[in-house]
């Protein structure tokens, strides 16, 4: 917030600015053939004010040709700029729409920071407020609604200059014992309006209301004092669960001037974006003003070309509506020849695209350079991975992954399928994109169900104590012991009475609690490995004593409603059922644990962003658990983010649930090495036929990377919320998207370049590290295989916004195809190109070999 703590203008500069602003709209308006004065009126402000760039003249409203107001010089951290959001709610709140308003100099030397323009969208128009008290009071001021006509009260400039002159220097100092005092004033005020306002008895956001509590929500020393102060934390919190803050976020997003090209990022999307948007700013330079979104947009068919531009269209329309077509230009069409004319004008900034053509009413088409896209292939060679996005969304240094989650005492199944295998994956891309990462395998160690457990155990394993009991099957001996349970009353009576035992901390009870979470432990262990799963438990019994400090803290921030019967709840919006803390009965449920987990991953874990791995019908619960999260202020959506990652159900060839012939529920295990069993005898078969290139020593890994890969990629190459039906046949098909056809694609690949050593002399390891490697692009799937190989960034970007690992595997599938193309069509092995050509396809296979890691299957070199 520089902008903010920078000393507003004095009373010399604001009649400075006032003189301009009326100048400058006095020729505005004289230009348009009305009477003027109009910014100077939007500038207007208190002469005793002292508070930003609002300029001290009355408030009428101005008077030009399709005026409009625009929001200059925002900072690319304008989503969490101080100054950028006060002007953005403060637009909402008074009815006073923004446009983007580029750069606006300004021969004013106390004019810095975000500036707010008045008049027509398509001119030069002048500063009329700066600094974000100063864009408040003057929004506030031009309102034509209620609370804009009241809120420019005298009390309420008091309150501005406070935050000014006071509230902001206490900060910036970092002392805290100032900080405290400027608090106290805010305190005194809170309590005579009834907590919620410094000057109105109610929870209407006033200029003021908004001054305050964007400085403390967005001031880097403000979090940890308002920590211990639950008055003005409340205070701060109105703010921040306001609709009108989150559309005030969304809006100054739309205010971010575009971004410049960037050489050091390699995403192709980005780059042509930014191409785009700096020729047409350069070809109509009030684009930007007009609220025209400048974005490419990949072809959908690679024929018409790589990336297209659709803005000539809406651009042309917005420009005719404010009679500003340039002359000459009548057109769509003629908007969009004049970008590409800016763009093959500006070759020094323009490294990235060619072959630009107008296609049917306006659209852009245009290829990539081969140059560009030697010189990123030429990149993976020299780092020996592709190149890595410089992610512009949200960069989570903390992240904590809960995943997994089977129950003691039974056996992983195929429904604990999904979430093992997704978690990994999403873990493995986050810890990629520089996250560090907290696997959490949250088990279900805790409940009712125990006491049978524990009762079933000391009667079946009398020498438990000696003798650990070797309970191979899971399944069938909880099975045995629920069938106890229902048939004696005896033993249900007993098992109830363990509950008790176990939660009052009974060591025999502990002891056999413990005996069935080493055996599980030792179940899952089994399936984790096969799958190369890594993950730390921490189950719901570790949460038990974190749950009442966590009921004792909604209940003194005034947030728990007692139910009938004596439940502790908590509502939150949007639901109608609430989420119960506390049971009538005392105990503790799935709501209880889950509040306590959040608390201790935010708290403790230092977590900036929690993903919970589940089935989809867990979605409304975690929903209704984040906005508890946020409803007590332990979230802030400013620098957390919280994602439940809902799956559909894996289902038989009949459309209902994966079962086995008599109607069980398939062991995970079993299913896992049906489907090596299967690659295996498929490898031999080959072997046999003189078409496999390993041993039969390799038979057994090779199968079983494959076989465990095949059953992760037919999953993960999938929407997660949609069901599948489970089918061998199809995950270990060798054509189509299959695990089974990548990894074949790939040992291909590295085939080819084996041959080109052996048989041709062509070491291209050693021209790699000799640093005398380069790839040539000439030939066109040469280049399409080129073009795909710089995608990667984009897919990693695309799945970092909802976390999918889908988005990959369409990536590595489509790089696959281009590679079959490529060795298809150009001669490799023997041709005088035959060393670039080897490069490309070591160059493949490295990127290939990424995108198998991040999904966590295991690449083999031949087949």
């Amino acid at each position: 917030m520089a902008d903010e703590e920078k000393k507003g203008p004095s009373k010399k500069d604001l009649k400075k600015l006032a003189k301009k602003a009326e100048k400058d709209a006095a020729k505005a308006a004289a230009k348009a053939g009305k009477g003027g004065g109009g910014a100077a009126a939007a500038a207007g402000g208190n002469n005793n004010n002292n508070n930003g760039g609002a300029a001290p003249t009355a408030a009428k409203k101005p008077k030009a040709s399709n005026p409009v107001y625009r929001l200059a010089n925002v900072p690319t951290s304008g989503t969490s700029d101080s100054c950028t959001l006060k002007a953005c709610m403060a637009s909402i709140l008074y009815g006073n729409p923004l446009l983007p308003g580029g750069s606006a100099a300004s021969d004013l030397p106390f004019v810095h920071g975000p500036a707010l323009l008045y008049g027509d969208a398509t001119s030069v128009s002048p500063v009329v407020a700066f600094g974000g008290n100063g864009i408040i009071k003057a929004l506030a001021l031009v309102s034509n609604t209620e609370e804009g006509k009241c809120t420019m009260t005298p009390a309420m400039d008091d309150w501005l200059e406070y935050e000014r002159s006071e509230l902001r220097p206490a900060l910036n100092s970092g002392n805290g014992k100032k900080f405290e005092m400027a608090l106290a004033k805010v305190a005194v005020a809170l309590e005579g309006h009834g907590g919620t306002s410094v000057v109105v008895g109610s929870e209407t956001l006033t200029a003021a209301d908004l001054a305050i509590t964007l400085t403390l929500l967005h001031h880097e020393n403000a979090a940890s004092a308002l920590s211990n102060n639950a008055s003005i934390q409340a205070y701060v919190d109105i703010t921040k669960n306001s609709p009108v803050y989150a559309q005030a976020k969304k809006l100054a997003s739309k205010l971010l001037p575009p971004a410049s090209f960037d050489p050091s990022d390699p995403s192709l999307l980005k780059a042509s974006s930014a191409i785009f948007a700096t020729a047409i700013s350069s070809a109509f330079p009030s684009a930007i003003s007009l609220g025209i979104e400048i974005k490419a947009f990949k072809c959908k068919d690679i024929k018409h070309g790589d990336f297209q531009c659709n803005v000539a269209m809406p651009l042309f329309q917005k420009l005719k509506a404010s009679g500003a077509l340039p002359s000459g230009v009548n057109t769509p069409q003629q908007v969009a020849q004049k970008i590409i004319d800016a763009v093959e004008g500006g070759e020094d900034n323009n490294p990235v695209l060619c072959d630009l053509t107008v296609n049917g009413p306006g659209f852009i088409m245009s290829r990539v350079k081969a140059s560009f896209l030697e010189s990123g292939v030429n990149d993976i060679l020299k780092n020996g991975a592709p190149t890595k996005p410089k992610c512009t969304n949200f960069n989570s240094s903390n992240v904590v992954v809960d995943f997994s989650s089977p129950n003691i005492a039974k056996e992983m199944h195929v429904g604990h399928l999904r979430s093992t295998i997704i978690g990994e994956a999403v873990c493995r891309i986050l810890e990629y994109t520089g996250s560090d990462v907290k696997r959490l395998n949250h088990v279900g160690d805790w409940g009712t169900q125990f006491g049978m457990l524990i009762q079933y155990l000391k009667e079946e394993y009398p020498e438990f104590h000696q003798n650990i009991p070797n309970i191979t099957n899971l399944t069938v001996f909880y099975k045995n012991a629920k069938s106890r349970f229902d048939e004696s009353p005896e033993f249900k009576k007993i098992s109830q009475l363990n509950v008790v035992k176990l939660q009052a901390g009974d060591e025999e009870c502990k002891k056999i609690w413990q005996v069935l979470c080493d055996v599980s432990r030792k179940e899952f262990e089994k399936v984790y490995k096969r799958l190369d799963i890594s993950v730390e438990e921490c189950g719901e019994s570790f949460y038990n004593d974190k749950i009442s400090p966590v009921i004792d803290e909604f209940n003194e921030r005034g947030l728990v409603s007692v139910e009938e019967g004596g439940a502790k709840c908590v509502f939150v919006p949007k639901y109608k059922v609430p989420l119960m803390l506390q049971k009538s009965d005392g105990g503790y449920g799935y709501d209880s644990t889950d509040m306590a987990a959040i608390k201790y991953r935010l708290d403790t874990l230092k977590a900036n962003q929690i993903v919970y791995i589940t089935d989809f019908t867990q979605g409304d619960h975690f929903q209704m658990v984040f906005a508890a999260a946020k409803k007590i202020g332990w979230v802030n959506d400013d620098s957390h983010r919280l994602d439940h990652i809902g799956f559909g159900t894996v289902q038989g060839e009949d459309g209902k649930r994966f079962k086995t012939r008599s109607g069980d529920t398939v062991r995970l295990v079993d299913l896992l090495d049906e489907a090596v069993a299967r690659m295996e005898a498929s490898l031999k078969e080959r072997r046999t036929d003189g078409k496999a290139n390993i041993s039969d020593d390799e038979v057994h890994a090779t199968a079983s990377a494959m076989g465990y890969g095949a059953v992760k990629y037919f999953d993960l190459r999938r929407n997660p919320t949609s069901n599948y039906i489970f089918s061998y046949d199809r995950m270990l098909d060798t054509k189509g998207n299959t695990a089974i056809y990548l990894l074949y694609a790939h040992a291909r690949l590295e085939s080819i370049v084996t041959k080109g050593k052996a048989d041709h002399g062509v070491d291209i390891d050693a021209l790699i590290k000799d640093g005398k490697s380069k790839i040539v692009l000439a030939h066109k799937s040469e280049r399409n295989l080129g073009l795909h190989l710089q995608f990667f960034a984009d897919s990693i970007e695309e799945t970092l916004e909802d976390l999918f690992p889908y988005h990959i595997c369409d990536f590595v599938y489509a790089l696959s195809i281009a590679a079959s193309e490529f060795i298809t069509q150009c001669k490799v092995l023997g041709s005088p190109e035959m060393e670039s050509r080897l490069l490309l396809c070591r160059a493949t296979a490295i990127t290939m070999r990424q995108c198998f890691d991040l999904l966590g299957i295991r690449h083999v070199m031949r087949i």
